[in-house]
């Protein structure tokens, strides 16, 4: 079974007057790579929480954003009296102050650096919100999941498609090469025949045998058909594995190799009707390139 790394998935939850909401996108990439963005009472959550991202998703751009509210009576900040005592004890000293010319504003006092403070530690918020956002982050990581696999049977079921075509003009080119090739050894031999009648010289039968045979090795692509059969058979066994493992990387590399030996038969291969069906792999390659970017 394999999966796309295009992927959306969300949860949220209600814990006494606090309100989560998570969100994670996924989209494709060569390895991971994870961006979170957490309110400014969360970030100490960041690490914990890419450890966990990173445990489900293997290859793909993660973005994931947390929102974050609070509306119960614990969520108050704390006014710190000895502060704002401190900053009152300062302004009646200056002289419009004393005069009675300027009156003091409570709201503008309340901005004061440290008159105001959270209504608990660190700490303490952390290990509020930590428990419930690793199980939020498990909840969005299935829905991603399921949208991955989703998508994964449409991009398998192109794979599959783009493959068979491949086998079938593999089985073309397997069985005209022969044909072509004892067609080559002809003309090569009747061309070397020519040769040696017009210079008059004699030449043993072996040795024009042997070079032949050097020549047309030059042109045999009975190898490089076997190998191509072999990577489009093991791109099956992949596409064919139940087990939902990353294998992207490995179908890209596949992929390459099988370009490999199609671009060799082209160079190789003398004959019309093999160019055709070689370009016409080497197309069906490129579609399965394209897709293969896609996949986890």
């Amino acid at each position: 079974m394999i999966r796309s790394m295009t992927g959306f998935g969300e949860a949220s939850c209600q814990v006494g007057g606090a309100h989560y909401f998570l969100e994670i996108r996924s989209l494709n990439s060569k390895y991971f790579k994870a961006v979170l963005r957490l309110p400014e009472e969360l970030q100490g959550l960041e690490a914990e929480l890419e450890s966990e991202l990173r445990h489900r998703l293997s290859r793909g751009s993660v973005f994931m954003s947390v929102k974050h509210s609070d509306s119960s009576a614990e969520a108050a900040y704390r006014i710190n009296d000895r502060a704002l005592e401190r900053y009152i004890e300062q302004i009646r000293k200056v002289p419009q102050i004393a005069k009675g010319d300027v009156e003091l504003d409570i709201a503008s006092l309340l901005t004061l650096p440290g008159v105001l403070q959270p209504p608990s530690d660190e700490e303490q918020r952390l290990a509020a919100a930590r428990g419930v956002l690793k199980t939020l982050v498990a909840k969005a990581c299935d829905a991603l999941l399921a949208m991955r696999e989703k998508e994964g049977r449409l991009i398998h079921k192109e794979l599959m498609a783009h493959r068979e075509e491949i086998s079938q003009r593999i089985r073309l080119v397997s069985a005209r090469s022969p044909k072509v090739m004892t067609e080559y050894e002809s003309r090569l031999k009747a061309k070397i025949q020519q040769m040696i009648e017009e210079l008059g010289v004699a030449v043993e039968t072996v040795d024009i045998v042997r070079e032949i045979a050097i020549a047309a090795e030059r042109v045999d692509t009975a190898e490089e058909i076997a190998r191509l059969s072999g990577h489009i058979d093991q791109f099956a066994e992949l596409l064919s594995d139940k087990d939902p493992k990353p294998i992207g990387r490995t179908l890209d590399f596949l992929t390459q190799e099988m370009l490999r030996e199609a671009n060799t038969i082209a160079s190789k291969c003398n004959d019309a009707e093999i160019a055709r069906w070689t370009v016409e792999i080497k197309g069906a390659i490129d579609r399965i390139k394209e897709q293969v970017q896609n996949v986890e």
